[in-house]
C-alpha cells in the first residue's frame, strides 16, 4: 500500500503553507511554523490563493478542509508501510459493465443531497469570532505540524520504535505454542489442520480433482515451502496467505478485557461482560439545569388559527404575491397571489368534501388522512392543496412522488399510508401521467402500498362553491393537522402528527426568533414538503403574508448559483439553504461577479447541525463576504421531525452573545464526554453553535440510554424539549410515541424536571457557554461500539479526507452499523469513480482503514466500493442509508471491491478452550459397567450365532463357492439386471451364466498369472465387473475394483487409475476394449507413464475356455480382494479383505435387510468400493436374491430413472448415494406431477438407505422423503448407513427393529467434545440422525481419543468397533502398516482390557433410548457427529466442517455449495457462487458474519468460486484437501478471494 512518507509529506506541506510563511532566509520553512500563531487565520483557508488553481467547475470537488486533509495525512504518515494482500479477482469480473451503460448519466445522480455532498472536513477552518475559552485553532493546528503528537492511535505498535507491545489482542494465537514461527519460505508451515497421520496417499475427485503421490516428509532444506501434505506451494496464494499471517502477527490493541464468556453451563449467551476502562475520561461537571427560551411574546391581532390567517391575506391582500415559482431555467413561471391562493384552496376544499362520493356516501370525512404527491418543482400546486386539505378539515400526508415500482423505502412509504388509513392520493395532472400504470390505465398499486384513488388538482377537475359555502375558520386545535413522515434509522416510515395549535405556535416562535415581518421577502432551495422547507416557506409565509421564492432542486443541478441570483435579484431579506448549497455555489461562483448580498439579513442553515456544515459556513462567508455578505447573518438552526425548531442562531439585530465554536477531542466524544483541549491533535471535532432555544421552549440534555437522567455540564446528551410547538405522536403507534413524545427526564436522585413531557429530538450535544446549543451529532448516525460512541458523519468526514480525493464518486459515502456477535460493527461503503484502477482502489482502501483506526480509534469492520450510481436514493439524491444496510446484509450490494478486516475489529470472542489433562485411571471405575454413575457407551447388533440357522450358504466359506452352488442348483435364477438410461434391461446375469462367464476369465489368467497375484478391474458399472470380481476369485488372484477413467476428463482421472494400480501392485488390468484403447491413447500419454502399465487385457472376447480347475484358499483368513478407497481428507486407502471377512459381511447385510432369493433390491450406487462394491457384487450372489443395478451415471440423462425402476419392480428395499438423492431432489423436485401421471408409485419402498461414511444429512433426506411423499413415500422409508475404511458396513437400518431416532445437540457443547442433549429449535442446536441399525455380530464402543478409556452413555468419543467382517489392515506400499496397525488392533487402556477393536476414526455417542429393538431389549441409538481427520482444531476447539459449511450455505440464497479447510490456523472458506458473478463480493460479509455469529469463528480468507469447482467423491463427499491444495497451487480460477484483514 503506498504510504506518505515522513519526508513526501514535509515537502507537500511545506509547499502548500509556503505562500503563508514570512520567508527567513535560509530557515526551512517548516521549522518555523511558531511564526504563524499571529498570522491571519486566513492562511489555512480554503478558497484563498492556492484553491484557484481548480478547475472552475468541478461539481464533484468535494468541498473540503484542507486543515482535516492534513490532518488525515498526519494520521497517515504514522503508518510504516504495512503489506496487506490485496484481494484477487477474476479478469471478467474487473471488466463490469461500465456503470454508464446501467444507470443514465446521472439525471438524479448523487451529489444532490443528504447523503451526499455535504461531507466536508470537519476541521476548524474558520475565524473564530471571539475565544469563548475555546483555544484558537491555531493552537492545536501548529502542534499538529510538528508531528509531535504522541498519539495513541491503535497503529501497529512496531511503528513506534521503543514503544511498549502489548500482548497481541487477535482473536486467536497465530501458531501453537510448540511450532516454530514461519520467518521464510525455507522451512514448512507447521501442520496444523489436523490431517492424520494415515495420509498414505492423497487420492481424487473421480471427475476433477488432481492426485499427487508427494511423499509426506517434510522437506526442510528446499527453497519451497510445502503445504503440509507435501504439495509445493510456490503461489501467490500461499505468498498472499503469509502476508496475511504477517500483517496478523503485529500487535494490534491493547489486551482486551471484553471477552464474553461463553459457558453453556450458565448460558451466558454473549452478553459482554465489560469493565469500563479506568483511564477513559469521564463527565466532571455539575448537572446541568434546563435552559428556558424567552417568553413568546404578545402580538396584537395575531390570528387565532393558521386558516384564519389565510383568510384574512386572501380577504384584505389578494393581491399581494405569496409564492413565485421558476422553471429549470430559473425564470419566474407563476407567482401565486394570496387572492388566489385563498380561492383555489377554497375551490378544492369545496371539492374534496362535496363531489367526491362512493355509493352517495361521501368519500371524505373531516380529520381523514390525504396523501399529497407533488413533485418538488411545482411548489404552487402542492400549497395549494396542503391549505386546502386544512381548509376541508382533511390532515394532508405530503409524500414523495413514487417514480418506479421499487423506489428506495417505498414499500415503508405504503405502510404509512395504509396505517394512516389513506385512500386518497391528491397531485397534479403533468405528475399523474408520468406515474407507472397498470394494464388498466390506472396508476399501478406500488409495493407494498394500499388501494389509492388519485385526483387530479388541476383547475378543471374542482369545482366553484355556491355563494352560501364557507369553509369553517376554527381556532387551533388540538386535532391533527398535518402528518409529515420521516424514515428512521432502521428503514421503517414513521409518521409524525402535527396539532393545528403546535403548527400555529411554531409559526409564532419561528416569527419571533427569526425576527420576520410582514411582507418581507424569502427564498427558499429546500424540500416545501417537510421539515425547514415547509416551516418557513409554506406555514409561517402565510402567517407573516410574505412573499417565497421557491427554487426546485432541479434547477439547483442545473446552476448552483441561482439560489445567490434570485436573492440578488429579489432583494430577499432571508435565504432558507443547507450547507450543501452554499457549497455548491462556492464551486460555481467565480461566473458571477455582479451578486449582491447586501439584503440578506438572514441566511438561514437549516442543517447547521451537521458536523460539517461549520465549514461550508466559514468558506462561504470568506468568498461572499466581498459581495455584500455580513458574517454575523449566517444563522445555523437545529431541528428534528419530531420537535421541529429546536435551537436558531438569531439575527444580529436581536443583541444576542456573539457565535461560539468548539474544538472538541474525538476521544473524549466517543465516551460522551467533552473536552475542549486535548492531547489527541489529530482527532478533534469542530462544531459551530446553533444558536439559543427557541422562544417559550424548555430545553435539557439527557443520557441517551437507559432512564433519561440530566447530563453532567461537561457530557453529551439527547437534547429534549418541551414546547407547545413540538409534534405531538408518531401517528398510531402509542408505545414509540411514549418514549418519544412523553419523555419525563430525573434528576440524579429521580425528581423528574419539570411537570410537563418533554419530546426527545434525537440531536445528541450539549450546552456551551453563553447558553448556546452545540450538537455533535444525530442518534440515526450514532454506532456503540465496544461501548464507545462513533456519528457516522465524522466517519464519513474522514473517509473523504483521505487521498486520492477524487477517488470517491461525487463524495457518495455510506456509514453505518451492523450488528454482528453481540456487538456494533462499522460497515463503510462507497461509490468509486468509473476510471479507478484495482490498485487505486485497494490503496485507498488501506489507507482509509488507517485514517479511520488513527483518528477515531475504532476499526472498520467491512469497506465496500460499489460501482458510481449503484447506491439506493433518497428522494433528494442523496444516499438512502437505511436501504443500502438493508442490501448489504441481504448481499444485494453487489460490491466490486471489499476489504473485511474481523482480525482488528471482533475483540470480543470467547475465550480461547484451555483443555484439561485428565486421565481417568482404573481407580474411577466401580465394578460391573459404570463410570461415575453412568453406563458404558457399548452396544451392539443381534448375535448371529442364535440367528436361524437353515442358512444355506453358510455351509460354504467362501463367496466363490456359492457362485459354483448357485449355479448347480438354481442355474436359470436371475441375480443381476442392469438398467440403461432409458430405463430399459442393458443386461441381465443368472447363476449359471455368472458363474460361466467367470470361468472363462478363470481360464485366461490362470495361464499367465500366478496365484496371489492382484488383478485391476477397470470396467464401468455393469456385470463384467462382477464377472470378472468372481474369475479374479475362480483363478486365486486377488481382485482390485478401479473406477475407469472419465474419457473426457482423462489429465485429473488417469491419475488415479494409474495410482491404484501401481499402490495394489496389480500385475495385469483385466478391461473392456474401449477402455483399454483410452489407456494407451495419446491423450493419456499427455496424463501419466503409459509405457509403465502392467499387462491389459480386455475381456470382451474371451474365448469359451473351462478352467482346468478351481483355487481353493487354505483358510479363511487368506486375501479375498482389495478395497481402495478415497477419504475425505483426500487420502488413497486400501484395505485387505479376507474371505472369512467377506463372508460374514453379506451374512450380516442378509440377516438384517432378510434378503432370500425371492427378494428384489434396487441399487443405485458406484460399485467400486465399501458397501456400494459389497452389495453390486457381493450380496446378491451370497443371499440369492436378484439385484436391480442402476448405474449412477445415468441418472446425468435421465433423473428419474432409480425411481421408476423402484416403481416399476415393487421394490421394497433400496439403496442409494446422497449424490444420487442430490440429484433426484434437484431434478425432479418440480415434477412429481409429471411422474405421477407416468404411474411412479413408491409405496412399496419398505426401507431406502443412502450409504454414507459421515454424519447423515438430515436436510436431505427430509427434502427427500417430503418431496417424494406425493409419491406414495413413506416418510419413515429413508434412513442412512454408516461404514468406514476399517469396517465397511456397522449399521444399516435394515427392515425390522424402530425408526431411527432424532436428537438436538448444542452445537457449542460438541466443540468441547460435550454432547449436551437440548430440546429442538433451541439456539445452538444441531440435528443428529441415527445412522441405522448396528448389524448382527458388530459390536461398538465409545472411546476417549486422548485416553483411550470407555465412555459413558451420550459422551462424545471415537467409535470403535469389532466384528467378524471388520477389514483385517491397510495395504499400502511404503510398509507403513505398523503406523496404522492400532487403527485394526486396539484395545482400552482399562475396563474390558481384552477384547481386539478397530478405530473408525469418526467421532460420535450412543444413546440408549426408550424404543425396544427386535429382541426385546432397549434399544441403543449409534448416532455419528463427523471424521476426526476433518475436524479443524481452532481456538482450542474442535469444529466439524460441515457444520461451518451447513451456516455459510443458509446465508445467501447464491451459495451453491460450501467447503471450508484451515491453512497455518487461517479458516479457509470456499463457496460456490450460483448466480451472476456480481454477487461475488456480497458473499464476502455474509460468510463473515455468519461464521462469526453462529460459530465464533474469524474467517480468514473467503474464496469465491464456479459452481463445481469443490471436488466431490463417488458418495457425494467433499474432498476438502484437495481444493486445499487446488487453492494453494492457484489452480482454482477463482471469481473471487477476499483475504480478511
Amino acid at each position: 500500500v503506498w504510504d506518505i512518507t515522513q519526508k513526501g509529506y514535509e515537502k507537500k506541506r511545506g509547499k502548500l503553507l509556503a505562500p503563508y510563511i514570512p520567508q527567513i532566509q535560509g530557515v526551512d520553512p517548516s521549522l518555523q511554523i511558531d511564526n504563524r500563531i499571529q498570522a491571519s487565520s486566513q492562511a489555512i483557508l480554503p478558497g484563498s490563493k492556492h484553491n484557484k488553481s481548480r478547475a472552475a467547475n468541478t461539481r464533484d470537488e468535494r468541498f473540503r478542509s484542507d486543515l482535516h486533509t492534513e490532518a488525515v495525512q498526519a494520521a497517515l504518515a504514522k503508518y510504516k508501510e504495512r503489506k496487506m494482500p490485496m484481494p484477487s479477482k477474476r479478469r471478467s469480473v474487473l471488466v463490469q459493465s461500465s456503470v454508464e451503460a446501467c444507470t443514465p448519466p446521472d439525471t438524479s445522480s448523487a451529489s444532490e443531497d443528504e447523503g451526499s455532498l455535504r461531507r466536508q472536513g470537519r476541521l476548524a477552518t474558520s475565524t473564530p469570532y471571539q475565544g469563548h475559552g475555546h483555544p484558537a485553532v491555531e493552537h492545536w493546528f501548529n502542534r499538529v505540524i510538528q508531528g509531535s503528537s504522541t498519539s495513541s492511535s491503535a497503529s501497529s505498535t512496531s511503528s513506534h520504535p521503543g514503544g511498549r507491545s502489548p500482548k497481541v489482542g487477535l482473536a486467536f494465537d497465530l501458531l501453537t505454542p510448540d511450532t516454530p514461527l514461519i520467518t521464510d519460505n525455507h522451512s514448512a508451515p507447521p501442520d496444523v489442520t489436523g490431517l492424520s497421520e494415515r495420509s498414505s496417499f492423497h487420492g481424487e475427485r473421480p471427475q476433477v480433482a488432481s492426485v499427487r503421490g508427494v511423499s509426506r516428509s517434510y522437506n526442510h532444506h528446499t527453497s519451497v515451502m510445502e503445504t503440509a501434505d507435501g504439495v509445493p506451494v510456490n503461489s501467490r496464494v500461499s505468498n498472499k496467505i503469509q502476508q496475511l499471517l504477517n500483517t496478523l502477527k503485529r500487535p494490534k490493541r491493547p489486551p482486551l478485557r471484553e471477552f464474553f464468556v461463553d459457558d453453556f453451563e450458565e448460558l451466558l449467551d454473549g452478553k459482554l461482560i465489560q469493565q469500563p476502562d479506568p483511564n477513559q475520561p469521564k463527565p466532571e461537571g455539575q448537572q446541568m439545569s434546563p435552559l428556558e427560551g424567552e417568553p413568546l411574546g404578545v402580538v396584537t391581532n395575531w390570528p387565532p388559527s393558521l386558516p384564519a390567517a389565510l383568510q384574512r391575506w386572501g380577504t384584505t391582500q389578494p393581491k399581494s404575491p405569496c409564492l413565485t415559482a421558476l422553471d429549470n431555467a430559473g425564470k419566474p413561471v407563476y407567482t401565486l397571489t394570496y387572492g388566489k391562493l385563498w380561492t383555489r384552496s377554497q375551490k378544492l376544499a369545496y371539492t374534496l368534501l362535496n363531489k367526491l362520493s362512493t355509493r352517495n356516501e361521501p368519500l371524505l370525512m373531516p380529520g381523514d388522512r390525504v396523501a399529497l404527491v407533488f413533485p418538488n418543482s411545482d411548489p404552487v400546486m402542492f400549497m395549494v392543496a396542503f391549505y386546502g386539505c386544512l381548509l376541508a378539515e382533511l390532515v394532508p400526508v405530503p409524500i414523495e412522488v413514487p417514480l418506479t415500482r421499487k423506489d428506495a423505502g417505498s414499500q415503508q412509504i405504503g405502510f404509512l399510508l395504509g396505517s394512516c388509513g389513506v385512500t386518497l392520493a391528491l397531485t397534479t395532472d403533468a405528475c399523474q401521467k408520468g406515474l407507472p400504470k397498470a394494464q388498466t390505465g390506472e396508476v399501478a398499486t406500488f409495493k407494498g402500498w394500499p388501494r389509492l384513488l388519485w385526483f387530479v388538482t388541476d383547475g378543471k377537475h374542482v369545482v366553484k362553491p355556491p355563494k352560501d359555502w364557507h369553509p369553517p375558520i376554527r381556532e387551533a386545535s388540538n386535532d391533527i393537522a398535518y402528518i409529515e413522515y420521516k424514515t428512521s434509522k432502521e428503514g421503517s416510515t414513521m409518521g409524525i402528527a402535527v396539532s393545528h395549535a403546535a403548527m400555529l405556535a411554531h409559526c409564532h416562535a419561528l416569527t419571533q426568533a427569526c425576527g420576520y415581518t410582514e411582507g418581507e421577502t424569502i427564498t427558499n432551495v429546500l424540500d416545501f414538503k417537510r421539515e425547514s422547507g415547509l416551516w418557513h416557506g409554506v406555514l409561517t409565509s402565510v402567517m407573516n403574508r410574505m412573499h417565497v421564492i421557491s427554487i426546485p432542486y432541479s434547477l439547483m443541478k442545473v446552476n448552483p448559483l441561482s439560489w445567490i441570483q434570485k436573492v440578488h435579484t429579489y432583494k430577499a431579506r432571508v435565504a432558507v439553504v443547507k450547507s450543501r448549497d452554499m457549497h455548491w455555489s462556492l464551486l460555481a461562483q467565480r461566473d458571477q461577479r455582479d451578486i449582491s448580498l447586501s439584503s440578506l439579513r438572514m441566511l438561514i442553515v437549516a442543517d447547521g447541525a451537521n458536523p460539517w456544515s461549520i465549514s461550508s459556513c466559514d468558506a462561504f462567508l470568506n468568498v461572499f463576504q466581498a459581495r455584500g455578505l455580513r458574517p454575523e447573518v449566517i444563522c445555523p438552526c437545529a431541528s428534528s421531525s419530531e420537535a421541529m425548531t429546536v435551537a436558531i442562531r438569531r439575527p444580529p439585530e436581536m443583541g444576542v452573545p456573539p457565535p461560539g465554536k468548539a474544538v472538541l477531542s474525538m476521544g473524549g466524544l466517543s465516551h460522551s464526554v467533552i473536552r475542549v483541549d486535548t492531547e489527541e491533535k489529530l482527532s478533534v471535532l469542530t462544531v459551530q453553535d446553533v444558536g439559543q432555544v427557541m422562544p417559550a421552549a424548555l430545553v435539557c440534555v439527557v443520557r441517551v440510554e437507559g432512564t433519561p437522567y440530566l447530563c453532567q455540564t461537561d457530557e453529551v446528551g439527547e437534547i429534549c424539549v418541551s414546547s407547545g410547538s413540538t409534534g405531538v405522536a408518531y401517528y398510531g403507534l402509542p408505545g414509540m410515541t411514549k418514549n418519544i413524545f412523553e419523555t419525563i427526564p430525573v434528576t440524579s436522585s429521580g425528581v423528574p424536571v419539570s411537570d410537563r413531557p418533554f419530546t426527545r429530538t434525537s440531536l445528541l450535544g450539549f450546552v456551551g457557554p453563553d447558553s448556546l446549543v452545540f450538537i455533535v451529532g444525530k442518534m440515526d448516525g450514532l454506532m456503540v461500539v465496544s461501548g464507545r460512541r462513533h456519528n457516522a458523519d465524522d466517519v464519513v468526514a474522514t473517509a473523504l479526507a483521505v487521498e486520492p480525493m477524487k477517488f470517491v464518486y461525487r463524495g457518495r459515502i455510506a456509514v453505518f452499523s451492523v450488528s454482528v456477535l453481540h456487538d456494533e460493527r462499522i460497515v463503510v461503503v462507497a461509490e468509486q469513480r468509473p476510471d479507478a484502477s484495482e490498485e487505486d482502489s485497494f490503496q485507498w482502501m488501506s489507507r482509509v482503514l488507517q485514517a479511520i483506526d488513527s483518528i477515531h480509534q475504532v476499526g472498520v469492520y467491512c469497506l465496500a466500493l460499489v460501482p458510481a450510481n449503484t447506491l439506493p436514493k433518497a428522494p433528494l439524491g442523496g444516499i438512502h442509508i437505511s436501504e443500502t444496510k438493508q442490501r448489504f446484509l441481504e448481499g444485494a450490494l453487489h460490491p466490486c471491491n471489499v476489504l473485511m478486516c474481523p482480525h482488528t475489529c471482533v475483540t470480543n470472542l470467547p475465550k480461547p478452550r484451555q483443555k484439561q489433562p485428565g486421565k481417568v485411571g482404573p481407580a474411577s471405575m466401580i465394578v460391573g459397567n459404570l463410570v461415575a454413575g453412568k453406563r458404558i457407551a457399548q452396544a451392539c447388533g443381534r448375535d448371529v450365532a442364535q440367528l436361524e440357522d437353515n442358512d444355506q450358504a453358510r455351509k460354504f466359506l467362501y463367496i466363490q463357492d456359492v457362485l459354483q452352488w448357485r449355479a448347480q442348483a438354481t442355474p436359470d435364477h436371475p441375480l443381476f439386471l442392469v438398467l440403461n438410461a432409458k430405463g430399459t434391461v442393458a443386461s441381465t446375469a443368472s447363476c449359471l451364466q455368472l458363474h460361466k462367464r467367470a470361468e472363462r476369465v478363470a481360464a485366461a489368467l490362470m495361464g499367465r498369472l500366478n496365484t496371489g497375484d492382484h488383478v485391476a478391474l477397470v470396467y464401468p458399472p455393469g456385470i463384467d465387473l462382477i464377472a470378472t470380481f468372481y474369475g479374479c476369485l475362480y483363478a486365486g488372484c486377488v481382485p482390485v475394483t478401479v473406477r475407469p477413467p472419465h474419457p473426457q476428463n482423462l489429465a485429473t482421472t488417469l491419475p488415479t487409475v494409474k495410482m491404484i494400480v501401481e499402490v495394489s501392485k496389480s500385475v495385469c488390468i483385466l478391461t473392456t476394449q474401449a477402455i483399454m484403447k483410452l489407456l494407451k491413447s495419446k491423450e493419456a500419454a499427455a496424463a501419466v507413464d503409459i509405457k509403465s502399465w502392467p499387462t491389459v487385457l480386455d475381456t470382451d472376447d474371451l474365448p469359451r475356455k473351462k478352467s482346468p480347475q478351481m483355487y481353493k484358499p487354505p483358510t479363511p483368513e487368506m486375501l479375498a480382494y482389495l478395497d481402495f478407497s478415497v477419504s475425505t481428507t483426500g487420502i488413497l486407502a486400501g484395505v485387505k479383505m479376507s474371505h472369512a471377512a467377506t463372508s460374514a459381511l453379506c451374512r450380516s447385510i442378509k440377516l438384517q435387510c432378510e434378503l432370500y432369493p425371492s427378494r428384489q433390491i434396487a441399487i443405485c450406487l458406484d460399485p467400486y468400493c465399501g458397501l456400494g462394491f459389497a452389495l453390486w457384487c457381493l450380496c446378491s450372489v451370497y443371499s440369492g436374491h436378484q439385484s436391480i443395478l442402476v448405474p449412477p451415471l445415468e441418472l446425468e440423462s435421465n433423473a428419474s430413472l432409480w425411481l421408476a425402476a423402484v416403481s416399476q419392480y415393487k421394490v421394497r428395499v433400496t439403496f442409494c448415494s446422497y449424490s444420487v438423492m442430490e440429484m433426484c431432489t434437484k431434478g425432479l423436485g418440480s415434477q412429481t406431477e409429471a411422474l405421477r401421471l407416468r404411474n411412479v408409485n413408491l409405496s412399496c419402498v419398505r426401507t431406502c438407505m443412502v450409504v454414507a461414511e459421515e454424519r447423515p444429512r438430515i436436510a436431505l433426506t427430509q427434502s427427500f422423503s417430503k418431496i417424494f411423499k406425493d409419491l406414495g413415500l413413506s416418510p419413515r422409508a429413508v434412513s442412512t448407513t454408516f461404514g468406514c475404511r476399517v469396517n465397511v458396513a456397522i449399521c444399516l437400518q435394515g427392515t425390522a427393529g424402530p425408526d431411527p431416532t432424532t436428537v438436538y445437540v448444542d452445537m457449542r457443547a460438541l466443540r468441547h467434545d460435550r454432547v449436551r442433549l437440548v430440546e429442538r429449535g433451541s439456539p445452538h442446536s444441531l440435528p443428529l440422525m441415527e445412522s441405522g441399525k448396528i448389524l448382527p455380530g458388530v459390536k461398538v464402543i465409545i472411546a476417549n481419543t486422548e485416553t483411550k478409556g470407555p465412555l459413558g452413555d451420550s459422551h462424545l468419543g471415537e467409535i470403535w468397533v469389532s466384528s467378524p467382517h471388520n477389514a483385517t489392515g491397510y495395504y499400502t506400499v511404503y510398509g507403513e502398516e505398523a503406523l496404522h496397525a492400532d487403527h485394526f488392533n486396539t484395545k482400552l487402556s482399562f475396563g474390558d482390557t481384552q477384547t481386539v477393536w478397530a478405530r473408525t476414526g469418526y467421532l460420535g455417542f450412543l444413546r440408549r433410548t426408550e424404543l425396544t429393538d427386535a429382541s426385546g431389549e432397549r434399544h441403543d441409538a449409534l448416532y455419528v457427529v463427523g471424521s476426526l481427520d476433518e475436524t479443524l482444531e481452532l481456538r482450542g476447539m474442535r469444529y466439524h466442517p460441515i457444520d461451518i459449511e451447513t451456516s455459510v450455505i443458509r446465508s445467501h440464497k447464491s451459495i451453491a455449495e460450501c467447503a471450508v479447510f484451515t491453512w497455518t490456523n487461517l479458516l479457509v472458506v470456499v463457496v460456490e457462487l450460483e448466480g451472476s458473478e456480481q454477487e461475488a463480493l456480497d458473499l464476502v460479509a455474509l460468510v463473515t458474519n455468519v461464521v462469526l455469529e453462529e460459530h465464533y469463528l474469524i474467517v480468514g480468507v473467503v474464496v469465491v468460486v464456479d459452481p463445481g469447482v469443490i471436488p466431490i467423491n463417488s458418495r457425494g463427499e467433499k474432498q476438502r484437501m484437495h481444493l486445499r491444495d487446488g487453492f494453494l497451487a492457484d489452480q482454482l480460477d477463482p471469481i473471487y478471494v477476499a483475504y480478511n484483514m
